[in-house]
């Protein structure tokens, strides 16, 4: 067999293998991007966070037509839901985006194949496709196969009954009862979307507070929220079996304080985090070191164990976001070309897209409390922010965290409409070392949701003006 040359293999053509690839391009290399999927963009573009947000954005105008369009005097008669046109739309979306990288790929010249990645040694991999095996040798290979959803132990996936997030975006019918295993991002989102078109929406988390990794102000303040709105908790409690019955879904849980109950539901959504997916590369063969959770091992430019091999996004610690991963692919492949690559993990924002929205930047006052570090607090609820008025999306708040000697901006965490718009500001302003007194003196238009942000940094001083 042939052996085929190139600079650069991607193995994983999600956000962070698909922008590496490109990145690599403009930086002068011959690149091979190669998947399993058909389409481009990865679990993000085509069963992550692309469609979700279609549904959530859809559900979230059924809900408005529904329930709050009268507050702003426009009266419509009985709304109905058509979710075959809905499941459309968003069908509609993921496809124009993956023919959008399609083209991208094209312009840059790229060369994209489908198929099974197996990697023969540092410098060359095995590639099986519908028409065969090809093999490929290059100075440079991007491992960013990201990741995959975890289910619980003995439980298994049909995605019909016990779906995963991939289910959950597919479901044929609205859900009498259903039933979601994690408070996380991925299920409140999904939790949401389905609540909003008419089920009864239970969550169960093996946690005493929901979204964890979050500010626990914010995690608290949205709990609240989402209970208002009319979905159910249950927190400190474990999932001890699920069975399916011939057309209902038993849920057998057990609270820490050792009480059992056993739910019944239409479908249950386990959504308790994702693993990385490294299987079937043959990646220990090679060198190529892991961790105790099975995450590849790299250094600061992304190298991992063998030489030539790097490796970024989901399948690599740290926190599991497409952004993070773009960020990573772009370092790496400037690494690769003898540029400066780094990414800044203390300024990664992180986004819940429920309603209301829920964003951070930066350490949590969780994080700054264990470090036994100093700081003061700056906060502006959205109720007395004019633009939130106007629109009538009043819940939440800003919050920024500064250090007390220096001013300097430590983390910035937002609950309410647009905050993962509003987020943007906060780091960019991290990014570049600002002082909370840096956000308070730029001028910020009137009337915007921004100008809680600003109210918010006057507030660490105690300054603030509209309240």
């Amino acid at each position: 067999m042939e052996n085929k040359k190139i600079d650069l293999i991607v193995i994983g053509a999600g956000p962070g293998g698909y922008v590496a690839a490109i990145r690599a391009a403009q930086l002068g290399m011959s690149v091979l991007c190669v998947d399993k999927r058909k389409t481009l963009g990865g679990t993000c573009l085509n069963v992550g966070c692309i469609p979700s947000k279609a549904l959530l954005y859809s559900s979230h105008k059924y809900e408005e037509a529904e329930h709050h369009l009268e507050n702003h005097g426009v009266k419509v008669g009985k709304v109905s839901l058509d979710l075959d046109k809905m499941m459309e739309r968003k069908d509609k979306v993921v496809d124009q985006l993956t023919k959008g990288i399609e083209y991208l790929f094209q312009r840059n010249k790229l060369t994209h194949l489908v198929g099974d990645a197996h990697l023969l040694s540092p410098e060359m991999v095995l590639i099986k496709t519908e028409k065969g095996e090809e093999r490929w040798q290059a100075k440079y290979i991007l491992i960013a196969t990201g990741s995959e959803s975890l289910t619980l132990p003995g439980v298994s996936i049909d995605e019909k009954k016990v779906v995963s997030s991939t289910g959950a975006l597919a479901l044929k019918k609205v859900p009498e009862h259903m039933i979601v295993v994690g408070g996380g991002y991925i299920g409140l989102e999904m939790g949401s979307v389905w609540r909003r078109l008419g089920s009864k929406v239970t969550v169960v988390e093996f946690m005493d507070r929901i979204v964890p990794q979050m500010d626990y102000e914010l995690g608290a303040a949205l709990q609240k929220s989402l209970v208002k709105q009319g979905m159910d908790f249950k927190l400190s409690t474990k999932v001890k079996e699920i069975k399916e019955k011939k057309d209902k879904v038993s849920v057998e849980i057990e609270s820490t304080s050792g009480t059992k109950e056993t739910l019944e539901a239409d479908v249950v959504l386990v959504a308790t985090g994702r693993k990385p997916y490294t299987q079937g590369l043959g990646l220990e063969k090679i060198g190529v070191a892991l961790n105790e959770k099975g995450f590849i091992m790299v250094n600061e430019r992304y190298k991992t164990s063998a030489s030539g091999i790097y490796a970024i996004g989901d399948c690599i610690p740290g926190p599991m976001l497409a952004h993070k991963a773009e960020e990573e692919g772009i370092a790496a492949v400037e690494n690769m070309a003898g540029h400066y690559g780094h990414v800044n993990y203390g300024v990664i924002p992180a986004v819940i897209y429920t309603n209301p929205e829920v964003a951070s930047v930066g350490k949590t006052e969780e994080e700054l409390k264990t470090e036994a570090r100093a700081y003061k607090v700056g906060k502006f609820p959205f109720l007395a922010n004019s633009r939130a008025k106007a629109v009538g999306e009043t819940d939440g708040f800003v919050k920024i965290l500064a250090d007390p000697a220096t001013d300097l901006v430590l983390g910035v965490h937002i609950i309410g409409s647009d905050a993962g718009t509003l987020i943007a500001e906060a780091a960019l302003a991290m990014e570049f070392s600002a002082s909370s007194e840096d956000i308070a003196r730029t001028c910020h238009a009137h009337p915007t949701l921004n100008e809680a942000v600003k109210e918010a940094a006057l507030a660490v001083v105690g300054r603030a003006i509209h309240i």
